[in-house]
């Protein structure tokens, strides 16, 4: 039987003998906490040196490889030179590759997890190898090197600060001068009056992070306020471990340590038992070694959920003002606006487009059925849809280019594009070749959004039928219907209702349409003009998707009573003044989408929890873990309307309550059109 020791710096509560087989062999592992004492643990091993086949040291600093730096650690090297004629090891070579495994298993389990994530590491050097890992998904890495070595308030945050600070340091880390030094400086008055600050900075980098690379003991002085929903790479994660994370009430714990007889083991103890079993010292080992008892264990990674499962992605989302109106409600723009003439604020919304962009808000506490989570941010271009078609796109690109590094640097995993934004130039692909980051404009889910909610108000309003066939009893009108959106509303429309009729000013688009309409559903019946005023009399339901910005669509006085309108246009097409012509027409904007959970997010013009189709694209993606380019440019596909609808549903995502120009429409609101419509119909005056 071989005998494999591990003597740690670590407490002695934690203390072990066990026996087991290793790879065909007998051993004895013997583990042995010394409480800190480095003396005592000099004597324990001089000994163990007879009874030893292979020494392991936990709990004690491994010799970093930082760049071209080599750290050796004056502790560790007494400790090795106690017993120079046995393998004695940190664990530090089979570590390495354990460390590198959990990204990439991660990574791979996950799918795009870290891409983007901000990561905050307790001991960067420590944790070179998990960091070189994750800089391919990501360059949101802070190391808090020079909180732990020095109590300096700062982070590194990159690659290549953590070399060169491990460059600069590397002489004095681990002198005893130095030490020294920086325990006396601790204790000064000065050091503690800045205590509070150093802490709270380092509190806030751990709230600010996405995930954290810590070992448990990094961790301690941490509460639930900044470890709620993060994901923690460690090593040795015990039930007390994951019950004290269960409390903190972490999201997700990558552990690397290999386990033994269900308990977790040392790496220390690890390398030296295969040290022992091959009779080879740990310099000796080499890759092949190391990847034959990882695969004849069956040894990986554990992802681990201590409050059951539990994912936060990330999202961000473009806004920007829709008219020169929102910007007079706006601090401090508000009062400007109070003071001023219109010519400056005409001025001023000229300024404003060339602002960069910034963060209106952050979102969170939206939580699908399946347990996914994500949190976001809202962020806002200056230009009015006024100023956005003033310039040419390369303008708005830029603008998009610069919220979409800033999304980035907050985490985020994917960007949507609202309003103007997903419609000028080439509608999103250009800004998706140059983006750091997946794009989509949420135009399948606005499609989507757009039938929803006309089904549904056709439905309580109750004046049309569903016909033999399946399909509603009636007839309905894409105005638009060559745009984006308004295209896939015709198609999908002819597969609702008897008739569709097409309007749009580009004749040979709508015979295209035409055409490819009667191809998908055999059997439609599809009707185009040039413009709405022809047929719309004799429509049940209108869907208003242009681009027209302000100018006249249909004429609402000869709409059908009873009719339903539903105005996907932003800005919208039909004004509130034409509204209130029609008491007896429903006229609703589409979009509107109730997301799931307990919604934070500033106010977007919308009841709160509501968001427009547009942005729940960008969150069912991010729900779903689809971090791809989803929709982009002006021919939409419909089985993505349609797979988005059905994504939606899977998240919790219902339609909102229908509203109109004046608000959320109430069921009082459907019955007065509804018996206004009727009186309409008989002939009986209508009061406006």
């Amino acid at each position: 039987m071989k005998t494999v020791i591990s003597v740690s710096q670590g407490s002695s509560e934690f203390d072990y003998d066990l026996e087991t087989e290793f790879l065909g062999q007998s051993f004895r592992v013997i583990r042995t906490g010394t409480d800190g004492d480095l003396s005592r643990a000099v004597s324990l091993l001089k000994s163990y040196h007879d009874r030893a086949d292979a020494i392991g040291l936990s709990m004690v600093p491994d010799h970093y490889q930082v760049g071209s730096v080599q750290l050796e650690h004056p502790d560790t090297a007494r400790l090795e030179a106690c017993i120079p004629d046995k393998p004695v090891t940190t664990g530090a070579g089979l570590r390495g590759i354990l460390q590198e495994w959990a990204v990439r298993h991660t990574q791979s389990e996950l799918g795009h997890f870290f891409d983007n994530a901000r990561v905050l590491f307790m001991n960067g050097q420590a944790s070179y190898r998990i960091a070189k890992s994750l800089s391919e998904h990501t360059d949101n890495l802070f190391f808090a090197d020079p909180y732990m070595d020095f109590g300096v308030p700062r982070l590194l945050t990159s690659l290549k600060q953590l070399e060169t600070y491990t460059s600069l340091t590397a002489r004095i880390m681990f002198r005893p001068a130095a030490v020294k030094a920086v325990e006396t400086l601790r204790h000064t008055p000065l050091y503690r009056l800045g205590e509070g600050l150093i802490q709270g900075s380092l509190h806030q980098a751990v709230k600010d992070a996405h995930v954290i690379v810590a070992n448990m003991d990094d961790l301690e002085n941490f509460t639930h306020k900044e470890l709620d929903g993060k994901t923690i790479i460690t090593s040795r994660v015990t039930e007390a471990a994951l019950d004290w994370m269960r409390s903190r009430k972490v999201a997700m714990v990558v552990d690397y340590s290999p386990w033994l007889q269900g308990r977790p083991l040392g790496v220390n103890v690890m390398e030296a038992m295969i040290s022992a079993a091959l009779s080879r010292t740990p310099e000796q080992l080499g890759a092949d070694d190391y990847l034959d008892v990882i695969q004849t264990l069956g040894m990986e990674p554990r992802i681990l959920y201590p409050n059951g499962y539990r994912r936060i992605n990330r999202f961000a989302f473009v806004i920007h003002p829709l008219s020169q109106q929102y910007l007079t409600k706006t601090p401090p723009l508000d009062w400007v606006a109070s003071v001023s003439p219109p010519l400056v604020m005409n001025l001023v919304e000229k300024a404003v487009a060339y602002t960069p962009p910034f963060i209106y808000s952050k979102v969170s506490g939206i939580k699908s059925p399946t347990g996914d989570e994500v949190e976001g941010w809202l962020i806002t271009v200056g230009g009015t849809p006024k100023e956005i078609m003033a310039h040419d796109p390369e303008f708005t690109y830029s603008r998009l280019l610069a919220a979409a590094k800033l999304a980035k640097k907050l985490g985020a995993q994917i960007m949507g594009l609202g309003a103007f934004t997903k419609v000028v130039g080439d509608a999103g692909i250009t800004v998706a070749k140059r983006a750091p980051l997946p794009i989509t404009t949420g135009n399948s889910y606005s499609a989507s959004g757009a039938l929803w909610a006309a089904r549904d108000a056709v439905k309580k309003i109750g004046r049309v039928h569903i016909g033999k066939s399946g399909k509603m009893a009636g007839k309905a009108m894409v105005v638009g219907a060559t745009g984006a959106i308004g295209s896939v509303c015709a198609r999908l429309l002819a597969k609702a209702v008897d008739e569709i009729y097409l309007a749009a000013p580009e004749p040979a688009k709508l015979l295209a349409l035409k055409e490819s309409i009667e191809q998908e559903t055999p059997g439609a019946i599809v009707h185009v003009a040039g413009s709405a005023d022809r047929d719309i009399e004799e429509m049940d339901m209108i869907v208003t998707a242009t681009s027209g910005a302000g100018k006249r669509i249909l004429d609402i006085n000869k709409v059908k009573p009873g009719c339903v309108i539903t105005d996907v246009a932003r800005p919208l097409d039909i004004s509130a003044e034409d509204v209130a012509k029609r008491p007896d027409v429903l006229v609703i904007e589409s979009g509107e989408v109730q997301l799931p959970g307990d919604v934070h997010m500033k106010n977007i013009g919308l009841p709160s929890g509501i968001a427009y189709a547009c942005l729940a694209e960008t969150i069912v993606l991010t729900l779903e873990g689809r971090f791809e380019n989803f929709t982009l440019g002006r021919n939409i596909e419909w089985e993505k309307v349609r797979d988005i609808y059905k994504l939606g549903l899977k998240h919790g995502m219902t339609l909102a309550a229908i509203s109109g120009v004046n608000g959320v429409f109430s069921e009082e609101d459907f019955e007065r059109v509804r018996v206004l419509a009727a009186k309409s119909d008989a002939g009986e005056p209508v009061e406006i």
